[in-house]
């Protein structure tokens, strides 16, 4: 019989203590401990797990292992294959988190329809069987394979995989599920983590891989002790903003693939559409003959693509000027400015400065630095950008122009998508060897960009 005990877990990193602390040893947080009541098993009347009796694997030599690649399951979505590293390795534990709305349970439902050949379980935890029907039908695809049930205890989830026996399962959403084994609630840090652990020992023995969706904190963390990511084989993050039809499905750990990948969707009326070339429905829009608009090409992970920079600059109306920044780190824009004032003269201290990334994506490539002064530049001086130059480049703090990674990439997405000329940092030539019809204009200072550009 299970006594009950009451034990402390760190929030942020599942560190366990019997008491109460106000920071915590493991990763050094104030105020993550909270208190959670699980079961304590019986010594008296159960085997110890800790004897040595039961051992069944035997130590090899690495010689002795077999390494043979197996055959990884095509989920017939370009995007999310490559965010895989090339399908879904049997045996995985993959996770999902991303904001509530975002399109998880969209994703995963649309991922199981088209797959007719493969047996699949969705187990919901949060909806119920008519709402699935509902999304399906909406989705528009149909599987008589796909099966669906409504489960949130453990033991019953496995008595369902089975009895049905499948090829793939999705549980929808981890924190949803609760193990008899436990007395705390479902989505608590014990539980999350003794299921997940569960979860993982059934998939390497089975080798039946399972997709888990995670809610995520206010933060933008997967929700549950970190214990959970370090568990799993894969996390992805899918992130983009509801105001916005786009996508972005990012993978934060991979233990079969690169974590430099990303995929990029479109959400509309009938689920999630792939973008093969994003680049082509970021520049629909003809901006010609207006200022603060710049073409940037950019990385994201190893996918380039163009996208438009818009910037706004104007008086500040209330002393105090505003700084703000859509889909671009706040802090680098204020740094930008400073570079702008200090290095090229640009007195840019009393007004206001608003920074838009067209199309609701969230960037982080320092490629886009020299693109969003030329845009502030542009709006601050009322006088357009020639909409057949695109730029590329990272602004040092000493006002040059730092070279990027991934150049020959960016150079091609320009010339294929019909622009004229590029604007790229002068050291990023060196090894360079492709031809290319493109007109390729080297740049060593933001002087230099701001006279090829305002001349």
């Amino acid at each position: 019989m299970a006594k009950l005990k009451s034990v402390y877990f760190c929030s942020n990193c599942g560190n366990e203590s019997p008491k109460w602390m106000g920071r915590c040893p493991a990763c050094g947080e104030w105020g993550t401990f909270v208190e959670e009541l699980v079961g304590k098993n019986d010594s008296s009347n159960e085997e110890d797990t800790r004897s040595f009796s039961g051992i069944k694997s035997q130590p090899l030599s690495l010689g002795e292992i077999k390494a043979d690649e197996e055959p990884r399951i095509n989920l017939i979505d370009t995007e999310l294959n490559r965010v895989l590293g090339g399908g879904l390795v049997p045996a995985s534990v993959v996770l999902i988190g991303g904001e509530p709305g975002i399109g998880k349970s969209t994703l995963v439902l649309q991922t199981l329809l088209k797959l007719p050949h493969i047996r699949s379980l969705y187990v919901s935890g949060e909806e119920s069987a008519r709402q699935i029907k509902l999304r399906a039908d909406r989705i528009g695809i149909q599987n008589e394979n796909c099966l669906v049930v409504c489960e949130t205890n453990l033991d019953q989830i496995f008595t369902h995989i089975k009895n049905t026996l499948p090829q793939l399962v999705v549980i929808d959403s981890i924190q949803t599920v609760y193990s008899d084994a436990l007395e705390s609630s479902p989505g608590s840090i014990s539980q999350v983590r003794e299921c997940a652990v569960s979860i993982l020992k059934f998939a390497k023995q089975s080798g039946i891989p399972v997709m888990l969706i995670g809610h995520i904190t206010k933060e933008g963390n997967i929700a549950g002790p970190k214990i959970l990511e370090h568990i799993v084989d894969t996390v992805l993050q899918f992130e983009g903003d509801q105001h916005y039809m786009y996508r972005i499905l990012r993978s934060i750990k991979n233990r079969f693939g690169s974590t430099s990948e990303v995929g990029i969707y479109e959400m509309n009326s009938s689920g999630l559409r792939e973008v093969i070339n994003p680049s082509e429905l970021l520049l629909t829009q003809n901006h010609e003959g207006l200022s603060g608009v710049s073409i940037a090409a950019a990385i994201e992970g190893i996918r380039p693509f163009l996208i438009e920079t818009q910037a706004l600059v104007s008086t500040a109306a209330y002393g105090t000027p505003q700084r703000s920044s859509t889909g671009f780190d706040i802090r680098r824009m204020n740094m930008l400015l400073a570079v702008l004032e200090k290095r090229a003269g640009f007195k840019l201290s009393q007004k206001d400065v608003f920074l838009n990334i067209a199309g609701g994506l969230r960037v982080s490539d320092p490629g886009l630095d020299l693109s969003i002064i030329s845009a502030i530049l542009s709006s601050s001086l009322d006088i357009s950008i020639d909409r057949n130059i695109c730029l590329t480049g990272e602004v040092g703090l000493s006002g040059e122009i730092r070279p990027v990674n991934r150049i020959e990439q960016r150079i091609l997405e320009a010339e294929k998508l019909g622009f004229s000329s590029i604007l790229i940092p002068a050291h990023n030539l060196k090894g360079f060897t492709a031809i290319t019809a493109i007109k390729i204009e080297t740049v060593r200072k933001v002087e230099e960009a701001f006279k090829r550009l305002f001349a």
